[in-house]
């Protein structure tokens, strides 16, 4: 059954109800999946397809995300008051995308928070995430401030734009603060941390989680996609997997419930410092605590002591839980920790979490995964070095240092003859100039076969 007229009913509704979207036709196209297969794993949460209906209509291209389809990528961006500008991360965002991020979340503070995010959702085809708690935030002098109906107006505006997933912090409840007292580095979720300042302070249960069902009505009448929101996520590798996390999360998988009894679609988010060998385990009891919903995780990083290279320490953390399952990987930047990223580190973040989602493609045997990696190492094989530049997954950079090593070579008089022993003629590109010609296995072996 098909049906592409759905403006009553959510996707996830809509596939229990046995019917196959226009957006699950697109989802197995890219995933080279069968439609069918697609409805089922949406029926079951399983897979969700983030997709504001009002972000449809403006040309958003629908992507899949779930343990069963090709590890996807989030970066986060956003304007801050202090250090960057609307124009500044509009750019930021555009590039991301260029460099093959599937999602982007607007995490904005300061002013103008509204005009960038509509001018992000009227240009963008990827979907679109926010943290609507950081503008209620600042609409207001102080959290203390907040009430469910101010909180209740802001997610309502921002579905209205088009948003197609919001993170919200639901799970964490008053009884799990003095679980984080023993922790080395306490609450280091902006949200978890000014929910529980929250709490504290009004001795009252967390908002959101009181206001749970109202929040499901507008997530379900626009088919915005929950992204449950993980405040007591561990903020280094000495906090993972403790009594606070494990204590939130149970929590949230009795929300993955309550969303779906709504007809809303759902994720779940997952932690950001957890060493190598415990993330096999977070992976797994998300999954059994919350009935395979996919799993959006920050990393994580397995270490702690990398400042300035966490995009390679989150990367290796993110390769390991997405061979495990996980679904969705939040890019860690090389500035994590010490600022806002500029548009290098966006670029190093994005290209880090490629490399980590694409390997554990291959390792999870998700078919067609590897072909990429074959013809580009035919094209090595062959010494052709433009089909290797496109077949790469930055291949400005891989042109870039391929040119500085000829350069290189050419200034030292190895490209005319001029030099001693591995002297090469102009044109001969069949070696790379770390070998060079005489010491190049690649070119000695075809030589000795006779390819």
């Amino acid at each position: 059954m098909r049906k592409d007229d759905h403006t009553t009913m959510t996707q996830l509704e809509l596939a229990v109800n046995g019917t196959i979207t226009s957006e699950m036709e697109t989802v197995a196209r890219t995933e080279r999946l069968e439609p069918e297969f697609v409805r089922g794993e949406v029926a079951l949460g399983r897979l969700v397809i983030p997709a504001n209906q009002n972000h449809l209509q403006r040309g958003l291209v629908p992507a899949g995300i779930g343990s069963k389809t090709t590890t996807k990528i989030n970066a986060n961006l956003g304007n801050s008051p202090l250090s960057s500008s609307l124009d500044c991360e509009f750019r930021k965002v555009l590039f991301a995308i260029e460099l093959g991020a599937d999602t982007v979340m607007d995490l904005s503070t300061g002013p103008r928070i509204d005009e960038i995010r509509c001018k992000i959702l009227d240009t963008v085809k990827v979907p679109v995430g926010t943290v609507p708690l950081y503008q209620t935030v600042e609409e207001l002098n102080d959290v203390l401030e907040l009430t469910p109906a101010k909180f209740l107006e802001v997610v309502e505006r921002q579905a209205k734009q088009g948003v197609d997933y919001m993170t919200v912090h639901c799970g964490l409840l008053r009884d799990m603060i003095p679980l984080t007292a023993p922790r080395v580095t306490g609450i280091v979720s902006r949200g978890g941390s000014l929910v529980a300042k929250w709490m504290q302070v009004h001795q009252k249960e967390n908002p959101f989680y009181t206001a749970f069902d109202e929040l499901c009505e507008i997530f379900r009448q626009y088919d915005v996609t929950w992204s449950l929101g993980d405040g007591l996520r561990p903020g280094c590798i000495a906090d993972a997997t403790d009594d606070a996390q494990l204590a939130e999360l149970k929590v949230l998988g009795t929300l993955v419930r309550r969303a779906k009894a709504h007809g809303c679609q759902v994720m779940v988010e997952g932690p950001g410092h957890v060493p190598m060998d415990q993330i096999p385990y977070n992976v797994q009891v998300e999954k059994r605590w919350c009935d395979e919903a996919p799993f959006y995780v920050l990393g994580p990083l397995t270490t702690d002591i990398a400042p300035g290279y966490d995009h390679i320490t989150s990367a290796i953390g993110a390769a390991i839980a997405a061979q495990h399952g996980a679904a969705m990987l939040c890019y860690v930047t090389p500035s994590e920790h010490l600022g806002l990223p500029n548009m290098d580190d966006v670029r190093q973040g994005v290209i880090a979490y490629k490399i980590a989602a694409h390997a554990a493609d291959i390792a999870r045997k998700l078919p067609g995964a590897a072909d990429r990696d074959l013809e580009l190492s035919k094209a090595r094989f062959d010494f052709d070095w433009e089909k290797q530049f496109a077949l790469s997954l930055d291949p400005g950079t891989a042109r870039r240092m391929r040119q500085e090593a000829l350069d290189a070579a050419e200034a030292a008089g190895q490209r005319r003859g001029t030099g001693c022993g591995g002297s090469v003629a102009d044109g001969d590109d069949h070696f790379c100039t770390m070998c060079g010609p005489k010491f190049c296995s690649m070119r000695n072996f075809r030589d000795a076969i006779g390819r």
